[in-house]
């Protein structure tokens, strides 16, 4: 897939997953900066083998900007948000910089990591998972009702990750309840987005209508 004008020659490269949420946030990041990028998905079993002389832990994303590799997606989205400052992404100051790390961190750690196990064979995991996906954002909540986005009202890096999250949650069996209506209406602006239309693959695209149908 390429995202650039006929006429330009992508000044990136980036290595994707079809279905995965690491590289869908960072696909949401280049869409929002509408930078030129090529968008090269490889599935699992392709992985090791396009990646083996790029990235040493042979995973998806991978971004290749001229001489510059770089894997982990949140390494790579606020290189790209440095590199490309328009629209930021990234509050200004240390403190609030710093915030939105840590909420990163919280999203990967607390719930896109138990993802695999909503649909894993293992019931009482994927049980265990879901109520954990669907309590943690149930409390932020809140947080919706006084603010457009999750730092505030402007829409930032941290949303990005989150709205790669929320999109799976159907597909993996995790139903908010209606105390979390704020969530769900906050799940909707992301969608809405422009870039975020733009970000899905063929197979994320896939995930909703699924469920949906």
């Amino acid at each position: 897939m390429n995202m650039s004008s006929p006429a330009r020659k992508p000044i990136m490269t980036l290595y994707s997953g079809y279905d995965c949420p690491y590289s869908h946030a960072s696909r949401i990041v280049l869409f929002e900066k509408d930078v030129d990028c090529k968008i090269e998905y490889v599935d699992s079993s392709e992985v090791s083998e396009v990646l083996a002389d790029l990235n040493p832990y042979n995973e998806t994303p991978t971004l290749i900007d001229r001489e510059l590799v770089l894997y982990s997606s949140t390494l790579i989205n606020e290189y790209l948000d440095e590199r490309l400052p328009h629209p930021p992404l990234m509050p200004v100051d240390p403190v609030s910089r710093a915030r939105a790390r840590l909420m990163v961190r919280r999203i990967y750690r607390d719930w896109t990591r138990l993802l695999p196990a909503c649909v894993g064979k293992d019931a009482k995991k994927a049980t265990a998972a879901r109520q954990t996906i669907r309590d943690g954002l149930t409390a932020l909540s809140p947080v919706f009702t006084v603010q457009t986005y999750l730092l505030g009202d402007d829409f930032s890096l941290v949303d990005c990750y989150m709205a790669a999250l929320l999109w799976r949650l159907p597909n993996c069996g995790v139903e908010l309840p209606a105390q979390a209506k704020s969530v769900s209406e906050y799940a909707h602006r992301l969608f809405s987005r422009r870039a975020f239309q733009q970000s899905l693959s063929e197979i994320e695209r896939g995930l909703r209508q699924r469920k949906t149908a």
